[in-house]
């Protein structure tokens, strides 16, 4: 039975360790040198989100299977290190909800957990009064948050450390009223 809950700035190591293993398995539309490049920026812990209490954890047991979140902030992806690093609040009137760092872990993917991170990410941010949400998908993501109904609206590259750079798309979403 897969539980959800709000991460702590306990649970880093067992996220960073599933961070790791999730891009390095789940992500073969990149090359190796684009996944190691992009670990600690581009994929990471974002202790701003847990701090915020936007971050979930979906654990079995005691073991985390799962996380991803929702900000409030202006940051749209990364971690700590994130290129585009921005910690300011966004307006609900105006913006729209950042969807954040979605991993999985290999042995745990297609169970839903991806999904049911996500609904309550939306659930929260609408609660929030956020009328919109937004993410910056890996090409591996774009069929999950396609099928819950964001819809692509631009194709960039994230600049790496390595000087490459790693192809991601904007999605968007319209949240119910």
């Amino acid at each position: 039975m897969v539980s959800l809950r709000t991460a702590t700035l306990d649970d880093i190591p067992a996220l960073e360790a599933l961070i790791t293993e999730s891009v390095m398995v789940l992500q073969p539309e990149y090359t190796r040198e684009q996944r190691v490049a992009a670990l600690g920026s581009v994929f990471g812990v974002d202790r701003r989100m847990i701090a915020d209490g936007t971050y979930f954890a979906a654990t079995v047991d005691t073991a985390i299977v799962g996380c991803g979140g929702w900000s409030r902030r202006k940051t749209p992806f990364g971690g700590d290190r994130s290129p585009a690093k921005d910690d300011s609040f966004l307006d609900p009137a105006v913006d729209a909800a950042r969807i954040r760092a979605f991993f999985i872990h290999p042995a745990w993917t297609r169970r839903g957990i991806g999904s049911s991170i996500l609904r309550a990410c939306e659930a929260a941010a609408a609660a929030a009064s956020f009328t919109r949400v937004e993410l910056t998908s890996t090409l591996a993501g774009v069929p999950l948050y396609a099928v819950h109904g964001f819809l692509p609206q631009e194709e960039f590259g994230v600049p790496l450390a390595n000087g490459g750079k790693l192809p991601v798309i904007r999605m968007t979403k319209a949240l119910p009223a």
